[in-house]
């Protein structure tokens, strides 16, 4: 059987934001996959837009590439007790797209967050933001990475046992949702 693809959503813009190291980390623990890293550098969502130009190629492109996945990872920092906008911003035009790619696609949630919660609030409002898509999204075990600027070594590994397992135990549950 081939490899699952795995598509990776990280909700922060920056190259090297913890979200995406965690993502990267996710990735590791996986095993393997073809792994697609999402774009969310997408258009503020229009409505007016949308009427007179249509859905932008990169929200297009971000569907299509969730549609194709066997599996989904996102991971969101915490701004003001919440995901970030980029990131619902990418929700929001998805859900726009002709179809449903969320549609029954297992997701892990996790998050990376200065913060001492760790993002546990972003991922609570996230989680209810994929409701209405309707896919498999995993209860737990809770990833939700505290003071995150901190739990990465130099070559981007965490440094945290506890987050590790968590992290580890997380990620095999998605690989088993790919079976059901």
């Amino acid at each position: 059987m081939a490899d699952p693809v795995l598509i990776t959503i990280s909700g922060s813009l920056r190259r090297e934001a913890t979200n995406r190291k965690l993502l990267a980390e996710a990735v590791r623990v996986f095993g393997p996959a073809s792994v697609v890293e999402a774009g969310l550098n997408l258009p503020l969502y229009d409505g007016d837009a949308e009427v007179s130009e249509g859905i932008p190629p990169a929200v297009q492109k971000l569907s299509d590439q969730i549609a194709a996945a066997d599996a989904v990872a996102i991971s969101t920092p915490e701004y003001n007790k919440g995901p970030s906008g980029v990131l619902k911003n990418a929700l929001d035009w998805v859900s726009r797209t002709e179809g449903n790619p969320w549609a029954d696609k297992p997701v892990a949630v996790m998050s990376a967050a200065a913060g001492r919660a760790g993002g546990e609030q972003a991922q609570a409002l996230l989680r209810g933001f994929l409701v209405p898509f309707q896919p498999r999204v995993l209860s737990g075990p809770g990833v939700h990475l505290a003071g995150s600027s901190k739990e990465f070594d130099e070559a981007g590994r965490l440094i945290s046992a506890q987050y590790e397992a968590a992290l580890t135990k997380l990620m095999q549950k998605l690989r088993a949702e790919l079976s059901c």
